[in-house]
């Protein structure tokens, strides 16, 4: 009987989105017979170890990344990239250690440049080939491209949750011109399905769903409060922190919550609010809800994806600036009926790795 290959999963810990998007993902490793180890920290690590409390958790810290108040985050963004390029080479470190104590077979990076090692095979998925960079650092773009492509080669294989074609989610992000030769579309990733489940209680009218760095998370669930207390309408929030709530909200309020609590809230929704990150985007595509995407401020990822898919007329968005909850409960339009018929190519890689190891 051969021997369960260990690997080691490691989400970006910049917003939920990420920890969100490995669910589907760590449940085809470990139904395919991988030891799955998760490496975390903070809300990261809370979200995951109450969506697998069996398995085994690292406390591996991750960027910590804040926001500016403002909408603009050009001096942000230029401090952060020396910050990024010093936690890419810690981690890097830290990772090499982790790989001998835990004998590590292969790593799974989601979006952290440095867990590649020449010890062990190496997958990194990531949705942003392209990055969007604000104002006037957007001169960085092909420079960022060009680094983040050679570190990309450095991994054995790289995953893009997106359809390869006309019918993509996150559209020039994730289609470059020059094709990487070990990269996948494995197309959009979600640890919900589609099915139409029947759930008992009342009707929610507005389901909001945040997440993201602070400040703006806060900012967002501050405007949420004041504009909820003027309309008589059916409301929950699933705030996506663990930190203490300084707003008394007169309806139900969900901090930190799994897959198997969030699904009977997002059934029963007539429209879901939250923020356009992508991992947001795959679920709710799936799910076809409709849905209002309001793009942190300054993040130019979320604020293209925003534009780019209401131009599509798959979501409608609204900026957060202009956000007025009574005139977007009226505004909001259905989701097209799109029908797409793909093979799961997310497990069609992890059989292939399976294979790989005879196991």
């Amino acid at each position: 009987m051969s021997v369960r290959k260990k690997i080691l999963i490691c989400p970006l810990n910049w917003g939920l989105g990420h920890a969100t998007r490995d669910v589907p993902v760590i449940r085809l490793f470990v139904k395919h017979n991988f030891e799955v180890i998760i490496a975390a920290s903070g809300d990261t690590y809370r979200f995951l170890d109450k969506e697998f409390p069996e398995l085994k958790f690292i406390n591996f810290s991750g960027y910590n990344v804040h926001y500016s108040k403002s909408g603009s985050q050009i001096l942000k963004m230029l401090l952060l990239i020396p910050r990024i390029l010093l936690w890419t080479i810690k981690e890097h470190r830290e990772l090499k250690k982790i790989v001998k104590e835990h004998n590590i077979d292969i790593v799974f990076s989601d979006n952290r440049f440095g867990l590649w090692s020449r010890n062990t095979y190496n997958i990194f998925m990531t949705h942003q080939l392209k990055v969007k960079f604000p104002g006037l650092l957007n001169f960085l773009e092909p420079i960022y491209q060009h680094i983040s492509t050679v570190i990309i080669k450095r991994y054995n294989e790289c995953w893009i949750p997106d359809f390869e074609g006309e019918v993509s989610l996150a559209g020039e992000l994730s289609h470059i011109k020059t094709k990487l030769r070990n990269s996948y579309f494995i197309g959009p990733v979600s640890r919900f399905t589609n099915n139409k489940l029947e759930y008992p209680g009342k009707k929610i009218d507005v389901l909001f769903l945040l997440s993201g760095p602070e400040p703006q998370r806060s900012i967002f669930e501050k405007i949420i409060y004041e504009q909820t207390k003027k309309l008589d309408l059916q409301f929950v929030i699933v705030r996506g922190t663990s930190e203490e709530c300084n707003n008394t909200f007169k309806f139900p309020v969900y901090n930190i919550i799994n897959t198997e609590e969030l699904i009977p809230l997002i059934t029963k929704s007539e429209i879901i609010i939250c923020r356009s990150g992508y991992s947001s985007v795959m679920d709710l595509f799936l799910l076809k809800k409709k849905t209002v995407l309001v793009p942190t401020p300054g993040q130019t990822e979320q604020e293209y994806l925003a534009k780019y898919l209401m131009e599509r007329r798959f979501f409608y968005s609204v900026s957060q600036r202009n956000f007025n909850l009574d005139k977007l409960v009226n505004e909001a339009f259905d989701f097209p009926d799109i029908q797409i018929q793909k093979p799961n190519m997310l497990e069609e890689r992890i059989i292939k790795l399976k294979e790989k190891y005879n196991h």
